[in-house]
């Protein structure tokens, strides 16, 4: 059996504060080690092609390049380096263009240590699970290629179902984060449960979820009739 070796990872990130503290959150997962920091194009073009990193921890925008134009150059060229996007970016059309051209995960800046610490774990138990099959050099059963695909954004993913609270669903809390994301101002959990398609009382639910997380927060204002209403808006 081949030693295990850490996961190499490439930060692509024009901000070096915060590549820095990428890296700072690198250090404290066991089993990854950071290759490099490439704050340009050139820059991440010749790591990638040089290094040939297990993952990259892709930013969406930069003076000199998209980063979805890095993905679309990874998957073209059939390098074998995985990507979590980490970024800013909130709109559904970028979240749909990395998850159609191939993503790991997409984390939303400012990025929460638990969250980026979810996501390298289960890159870690995938890339395990691939190596482990590479390995064997026998032909995959289906059992085998079902829990490989729960890497995917879509799917469900082993083990995270686990920290949610009963009646909380990791995909719908998604979705309501995308609806929040379109939007500054903030809205009301009718508007929201309107724009998912689902009721009231649901999207209360859920949202009071984020904001049990922290990752959303509520004010108060009052409508045509004075009754107070719970505005809830992404944090900045």
């Amino acid at each position: 059996m081949k030693a295990v070796r850490d996961i190499e990872v490439l930060i692509v990130e024009d901000d070096l504060r915060i590549a820095e503290i990428q890296k700072l959150f690198i250090e404290k997962i066991e089993g990854f080690q950071t290759i490099g920091i490439a704050s340009s194009y050139v820059e991440a073009k010749s790591f990638i092609e040089i290094m040939q990193p297990d993952l990259l921890l892709l930013d969406m925008y930069f003076p000199d390049m998209n980063g979805l134009d890095i993905l679309k150059e990874i998957k073209q060229q059939s390098k074998q380096s995985d990507v979590i996007m980490i970024t800013a970016a909130k709109e559904i059309e970028k979240v749909q263009e990395a998850i159609k051209i191939g993503i790991f995960d997409y984390i939303i800046k400012p990025v929460v240590f638990e969250r980026f610490k979810q996501s390298l774990l289960r890159y870690q138990e995938y890339h395990m699970k691939l190596s482990e099959l590479e390995e064997g050099n026998f032909p995959m059963t289906q059992q085998q290629v079902d829990k490989l695909l729960r890497k995917d954004v879509h799917g469900n993913r082993e083990g995270e179902q686990i920290s949610l609270p009963k009646g909380i669903d990791r995909m719908t809390l998604e979705k309501v984060m995308l609806v929040l994301g379109k939007t500054s101002v903030g809205l009301t959990a009718e508007i929201v449960a309107k724009e998912m398609g689902v009721s009231r009382t649901t999207a209360r639910r859920y949202l009071e979820h984020l904001m049990s997380e922290e990752k959303i927060e509520a004010d108060l204002t009052y409508g045509t009739v004075g009754r107070p209403e719970r505005v809830y808006a992404v944090k900045i």
